[in-house]
């Protein structure tokens, strides 16, 4: 039967046998005499509500389905899809467990340790979470010169392409007439800093000698929050109240003028603010986010800025409450990363360092960083000497990433970044 004749259909019912219609959809077929009675159905307008009502009751019915099981039996098969799903991407099962409703997440939350414990990236707070002690994280960096963009990937090797390789980060770079700024992201679609997905940015200074590492998230410790310098992103267009409306500056990278144009790798020196030096002591831990924050510190006194100023004010240290002078005032201090000095190899003419396989093409941005510290700073000989950073070239366009604690995949992603703008002054 037509649509349309069976709705005219209902409409004669309705208007010849209102009483019928009174007896409601109990029944929906009622056999008498041998002939089938149709019960008429209620207006479309009813009928969608009906649905929706329904449908929202079966929704709710199957929410409360997942989240009333036993704690104790939930926590046991989050336990036991934690244990198993170890690498991407059977790592998904993991994250999907977490987004089934607030119990699971939750309970997830617990199970899941951090990347320092676990070596396993899950969420993305894991990016801002510093690496494992002894094993590193491996990585690569896929470069596209057309668009402009940089890709992190977590992966053994550029050739575990597609589902294997997990898309970490992503940068898109922008040139300005007195700078050139890395804008990082979640998604490799959307760099505005007025989008949920952005994590920080990498800036650099006229000469490209210069980088500052600015973070959307505040540091963890509240000590670091008061040293580190903050840059208001405050524009005549409204910022949206979701978006945290600073950036903190948390590392600065130095690369040393060659003046005299001599032979040899580049140099680098970063400063990272936000980790203290007490981090690679012992029994030094570094700072762990563990959700992400974007809240917007009012007591620190900062004016607009207008379109044609530096989108950015520095506070001096001088307004900073400085802690009493103690033993535990080299603990405070930031750490610093160094290049680790190469060897000139003879048969190859040039500068060589070990990087274990995961470099094959000699290149100028090929580095390796190391902890740079006094003999105050009482850090073991072994700390000093293990590799937390390593960056290097093994084929067209595509670069190897590796790092461990007490740096980040952003903090890493950032000092990688670096080099890959133009620097006359240091080669």
């Amino acid at each position: 039967m037509p649509l349309r004749d069976f709705f005219h259909e209902l409409r004669e019912m309705r208007d010849g046998m209102g009483n019928i219609s009174g007896r409601g959809p109990q029944a929906r077929h009622t056999h008498r005499r041998g002939k089938s009675h149709i019960a008429p159905s209620p207006p479309p307008s009813s009928l969608s509500l009906s649905l929706s009502s329904s449908s929202s009751s079966s929704m709710m019915t199957e929410e409360s389905h997942w989240a009333n099981l036993p704690p104790e039996l939930l926590l046991d098969i989050i336990q036991r899809v934690e244990a198993i799903e170890t690498s991407w991407p059977a790592r998904r099962a993991v994250v999907a467990c977490a987004s089934v409703c607030r119990t699971w997440r939750e309970i997830t939350k617990e199970v899941v340790k951090t990347l320092e414990q676990c070596g396993c990236i899950s969420f993305p707070i894991s990016l801002k979470q510093p690496g494992p002690r002894e094993t590193p994280i491996q990585c690569f960096i896929k470069r596209e010169r057309m668009t402009s963009t940089y890709y992190l990937y977590l992966g053994l090797s550029p050739a575990l392409s597609g589902d294997v390789s997990k898309l970490l980060l992503a940068a898109k770079k922008i040139r300005k007439a007195t700078c050139t700024e890395f804008s990082i992201s979640l998604v490799a679609d959307d760099f505005s800093r007025a989008a949920n997905t952005y994590v920080g940015k990498l800036r650099s200074n006229f000469l490209g000698t210069k980088f500052m590492v600015l973070d959307s998230q505040p540091p963890h410790d509240s000590a670091l929050h008061s040293n580190c310098k903050l840059q208001r992103r405050v524009h005549l267009k409204q910022v949206l109240p979701r978006v945290s409306a600073v950036n903190y500056h948390v590392a600065t990278i130095c690369y040393e003028l060659n003046v005299l144009r001599t032979r040899g790798p580049r140099r680098m020196r970063c400063t990272i603010n936000s980790i203290p030096i007490s981090a690679i002591q012992e029994g030094g831990t570094a700072p762990t986010p563990l959700n992400f924050t974007n809240c917007l510190d009012e007591n620190l006194s900062t004016s607009p800025i207008s379109k044609g100023k530096k989108p950015g004010v520095e506070f001096s240290s001088s307004s900073v409450e400085k802690p009493p002078e103690s033993t535990t005032h080299h603990a405070s201090e930031p750490l610093i990363l160094k290049n680790k000095s190469p060897r000139w190899h003879e048969q190859l003419q040039c500068w060589c360092l070990n990087f274990k396989g995961r470099v094959t093409v000699a290149s100028v941005k090929n580095f390796q960083l190391v902890a740079a510290a006094e003999p105050h700073h009482n850090v073991p000989v072994a700390e000093q000497d293990k590799v937390i950073l390593q960056f290097g070239k093994i084929g067209k366009d595509i670069f190897t990433m590796d790092y461990r604690y007490p740096l980040s995949a952003f903090q890493a992603f950032a000092i990688c970044l670096s080099s890959f703008d133009t620097k006359p002054a240091c080669e």
